[in-house]
């Protein structure tokens, strides 16, 4: 029987996932809730620390770049060492880094104790994304777009739980509230123990896929084509955390300052712009999937600029209702250029998924230091009419290539 057929038949096979890998994948993408559910706390609660610690907007910045910069720093490295022994083991462990973060940011006496703990949940961060990210393609069952946005939303849905929990948790018992958080922290933990047990057996899989023929369908694209469209894919990336650092780390200042609505009703904005973006985030990996990663990019990136334009114009409601917009179609870009960048290089997921959860942390730290110094000089109203431009980066897609047609070539001429 010809190898290819195989090979094709053996991928049929696995577009449908098991109940039992689906379990893999609903547990992993719950610890990714939980995860970023508690790391979401930190920029929740910023305007608590700004009237404690007396702090401006640039050491608000500087205390998302601690959390940032070890987040983003040490995830290629982590991602290439699982690559070459992977550690299933290692996620629990990641989330010990951020439950220890947490219980020093909620008895932290100085601003330099609070950047050690924003460090250490960082650190937690570096090391939970990758080895987290290879364990959804392993139960993927081939539809790799679906598992990553699957994963994704997790982390998205707790990114916008944090808010709200902080609004009605912490918000009441001031920093020391900071220490219920270490109750889903801990469960994580747990969850996490069984997920790590279950990579330990199943790493078979990881090989086989690795053995494939088709799994390297896109290496035919010359090293110079692919550090190329790498560097498209880091523009992009650019283009869109950087952006989201005005509003996940700004957006209830601007809201105060423009709008004088009260700390509360603007961490209950911020919670539904932040539903907004797990809601895009679960749409852009099926899409992708059916329709192509590329047409996905394209719309979620520079589809969005129309609206981030309007939105520094608009009264309170339809700042509302235009961030509910943005945040559901950027944020469906992450997973299409993720799988993208993992069919580029294929066989090394840990890396690239350390390299662009890395670059989205950094950009995501640099975009709230720089924005937090200019809107210190200027004003949080001018950032956010200076950013409203950056979703036009979104035009470099265009010369992306289509790797998804040249492996639908490949698996023609060779069955």
């Amino acid at each position: 029987m010809n190898s290819s057929l195989v090979a094709s038949t053996d991928i049929a096979s696995e577009t449908t996932p098991s109940s039992g890998l689906f379990r893999v994948l609903a547990a992993i993408s719950f610890c990714h809730l939980l995860n970023d559910m508690v790391q979401a706390l930190l920029p929740s609660i910023y305007p608590i620390l700004k009237t404690s610690f007396h702090l401006n907007f640039g050491q608000i910045g500087i205390l998302t770049l601690a959390y940032q910069v070890t987040a983003s720093l040490l995830q290629p490295v982590v991602g290439q060492f699982t690559d070459r022994k992977p550690s299933p083991f290692s996620l629990p462990i990641g989330m010990g880094f951020t439950l220890a973060g947490l219980v020093l940011l909620s008895i932290a006496p100085t601003f330099g104790w609070l950047l050690l703990a924003a460090a250490l949940v960082g650190i937690g961060s570096s090391v939970f994304h990758p080895e987290s990210s290879r364990v959804a393609r392993m139960a993927s069952g081939g539809r790799h777009g679906f598992a990553q946005s699957f994963f994704q939303v997790g982390g998205n849905t707790g990114s916008a739980i944090g808010p709200l929990l902080a609004a009605f948790v912490v918000l009441p018992h001031g920093q020391p509230g900071i220490l219920w958080f270490t109750i889903p922290a801990m469960i994580g933990i747990f969850v996490l123990t069984k997920v790590g047990l279950w990579s330990k057996h199943h790493l078979a899989l990881t090989s086989l896929k690795k053995r494939n023929p088709l799994s390297e369908s896109h290496q035919t694209l010359s090293k110079k084509k692919v550090f190329s469209a790498i560097a498209i894919l880091a523009a992009l990336i650019f283009s869109k955390y950087f952006y989201l650092a005005s509003l996940t780390s700004y957006y209830t200042f601007y809201l105060i300052s423009r709008f004088h609505v009260p700390v509360r009703t603007s961490q209950i904005f911020l919670f539904i712009f932040l539903g907004a973006v797990a809601a895009g985030t679960l749409v852009g990996g099926p899409i992708g999937d059916r329709y192509g990663r590329k047409y996905v990019i394209w719309v979620s990136i520079l589809g969005v600029l129309p609206f981030t334009l309007l939105l520094p114009h608009a009264n309170l409601y339809w700042t509302g209702v235009l961030s509910v917009v943005i945040g559901f179609v950027i944020s469906s870009a992450f997973s299409a250029i993720l799988v993208y960048a993992q069919e580029l290089v294929p066989g090394r997921i840990g890396l690239i998924s350390g390299i662009f959860f890395g670059f989205a942390f950094g950009m995501g730290g640099i975009g709230a230091a720089i924005l937090g110094r200019l809107a210190d000089s200027t004003s949080i109203i001018f950032v956010y009419k200076l950013c409203a431009y950056l979703p036009a980066i979104g035009l470099l897609t265009g010369f992306l290539p289509d790797i998804e047609s040249a492996s639908k070539k490949q698996i023609v001429q060779g069955s």
